[in-house]
């Protein structure tokens, strides 16, 4: 299956009436397309993990929304016990299961119950990885689109090679740019960029190559 640069989501996230939407690149399509057809999912359970902010838990809505599958958010803080118990049910009744990490890349999940760790270590493993340029992008102009904040002219070329590589980074930087420009009433311009990408990264990071 071929991804899109982005995927419209059925979700609304901030304002009603606004669909979300998630931008998918190499760190996140093999999430996706698997997401999209669950038929291969061993034992129609699959875990997804990634780092903060990174879109688990809007995958698993648009799972939720698109394949009428069953999420369980933060599954590695469930009891162990009752977590098996709902993979039975899953199994008894054929639903698809999705099962989200807390953790950033789910090596903190240990599972004790030898027959939870089982039916896991057999289910689909998919990881968000980190964002590259186009994905970094992509979210840099959602993330000011549901701000409805122009980042003004050559936003992109000037952070796009100083911001850090983080999902959460990266809606920080955003919200800090969006932050400046309303207490100075003044457009978002260089000086707001690089000021923005101080006060999330430290000067070091933002110094102009």
């Amino acid at each position: 299956m071929a991804a899109p640069s982005q995927i419209a989501l059925p979700l609304t996230l901030q304002k009603a009436g606004t669909p979300a939407r998630i931008a998918i690149g190499a760190a996140n399509q093999r999430a996706a397309e698997a997401l999209a057809d669950p038929s291969g999912w061993p034992f129609g359970t699959a875990m997804l993990t990634g780092s903060a902010r990174s879109g688990k838990s809007l995958l698993g809505r648009w799972f939720d929304e698109q394949c009428n599958g069953a999420v369980i958010d933060n599954a590695d803080r469930w009891n162990e016990t009752d977590l098996f118990h709902r993979w039975n049910r899953a199994q008894e009744t054929g639903e698809t299961l999705l099962l989200i990490a807390s953790d950033s890349d789910g090596a903190g999940w240990e599972i004790t119950l030898p027959d939870l760790r089982s039916r896991l270590g057999a289910a689909l493993h998919l990881q968000i990885g980190q964002p590259d340029d186009a994905m970094l992008a992509d979210l840099i102009e959602i993330h000011a689109e549901l701000r409805g904040l122009a980042l003004g002219e050559g936003a992109l070329t000037y952070l796009l090679p100083r911001i850090t590589r983080s999902f959460a980074e990266i809606e920080r930087v955003v919200a800090t740019i969006d932050r400046l420009s309303l207490e100075r009433k003044a457009a978002p311009t260089m000086g707001i960029w690089r000021d923005a990408l101080d006060a999330v990264q430290g000067p070091e990071q933002a110094r102009l190559l």
